[in-house]
């Protein structure tokens, strides 16, 4: 810390009035600030955050301001905002890390039909949209949709040690639809299934990922186990539909996650509602609320409510989803919306993990 006229100590002490919203506690003690350096009246410092898709970045950098400028002798505060995901330390033995991957995310249902791969293709771009590094596993091996849905028809490779990702819109991506044509259907036992599955995660060179976003098959079946026993996840979003069946088959999911140990955090809603395009009437075709009762009865975060629209389904069959495609509209925005919030529980699990460890 280089010091002036006024005490690097002093500014500290004035930047704990900003408190992380998400997390529960302020910027010194979580030790966002960083490079505390005053020249004279001048003072500069970073705020490193937990994840590049806070979405109240703007406001805890004005509060920072105007906290620091607030204390004698100050007449001018530079603030940079930076962001370095933080990983969910997994309390299991045999979770041995992924080399290049902080954190995996599982993208579940508990059962097909609910557009469980759409949210996942679509929140793995929201985060890297939002400044993440990202990656994809299709994990659904009988029904591998991710290759189509980001329009990547390729082999893979390997680089002599191992295999290498596809990539589309900045995303590297592994699938099963890379290693079969598309009429092949894939007949597996248990033990075959936990053999690909592992082979994704740790014979593929995965990059430096704050996210590893994992499509899983629908239900409660032997990739899920064998994910939970052998990576260290950080957590679960599992998508539902409002309606009453769908509901019950989410609640089955999110028991199933919390049974293996891995963190869920939280549910979404998707074909929540479908808006006219003529004349703005909003309809609940498959009911509505389902998904946020159902959060609310199990404990578990609302992450938020995707409605139907015809661009989603269209950019899925495609190749260009919808947060690529138009980024600007209500949909997209919605899934913006739950990828902030996902990064902010995915922050909120890796604090919590920090301080199980330490204590």
């Amino acid at each position: 810390m280089i010091t002036g006229n006024v005490e690097p100590t002093a500014v500290l002490e004035a930047l704990r009035v900003v408190q992380d919203p998400d997390l529960g506690r302020d910027i010194v003690s979580l030790d966002f600030v960083k490079d505390v350096r005053v020249e004279g009246g001048e003072v500069s410092f970073v705020i490193e955050l937990t994840t590049p898709a806070c979405p109240v970045k703007d406001q805890m950098h004005d509060q920072a301001v105007a906290a620091v400028s607030a204390l004698d002798g100050v007449t001018g505060v530079k603030v940079s905002m930076t962001s370095n995901v933080r990983a969910v330390a997994s309390p299991e033995a045999g979770r041995a890390p992924i080399p290049g991957v902080k954190n995996i995310i599982a993208v579940g249902a508990g059962k097909g039909g609910v557009g469980k791969s759409t949210v996942a293709v679509n929140l793995a771009l929201a985060l890297s949209h939002c400044g993440g590094r990202v990656g994809m596993i299709d994990a659904d091996v009988y029904g591998p949709n991710i290759p189509l849905m980001l329009g990547v028809h390729t082999q893979l490779e390997t680089d002599g040690k191992k295999i290498v990702p596809a990539e589309k819109y900045g995303i590297p991506v592994v699938s099963m639809g890379f290693l079969t044509q598309d009429e092949t259907p894939i007949i597996w036992r248990g033990p075959m299934l936990h053999g690909i599955v592992q082979q994704f995660f740790r014979e593929v060179r995965w990059d430096e990922l704050d996210y590893l976003v994992v499509d899983m098959p629908p239900g409660t079946g032997d990739v899920a186990l064998s994910l939970s026993q052998t990576v260290p996840v950080s957590g679960a979003v599992v998508v539902t539909t409002p309606q009453t069946v769908s509901v019950a088959d989410s609640r089955r999911a999110v028991a199933m996650y919390k049974k293996l140990n891995v963190p869920v955090l939280g549910l979404v809603e998707n074909m929540s509602h479908f808006v006219c395009p003529s004349c703005d009437h909003e309809s609940d075709i498959f009911g509505k609320g389902g998904g946020e009762s159902a959060a609310e009865e199990l404990g578990v975060p609302f992450l938020g409510r995707i409605p139907i629209y015809q661009p989603i389904r269209e950019g899925g069959d495609s190749g260009n989803p919808l947060v690529v495609a138009e980024p600007d509209s209500a949909a997209a925005r919605a899934f913006l919306d739950i990828a902030e919030r996902t990064a902010a529980q995915v922050s909120i699990a890796a604090l919590s993990s920090a301080t199980a460890t330490v204590s």
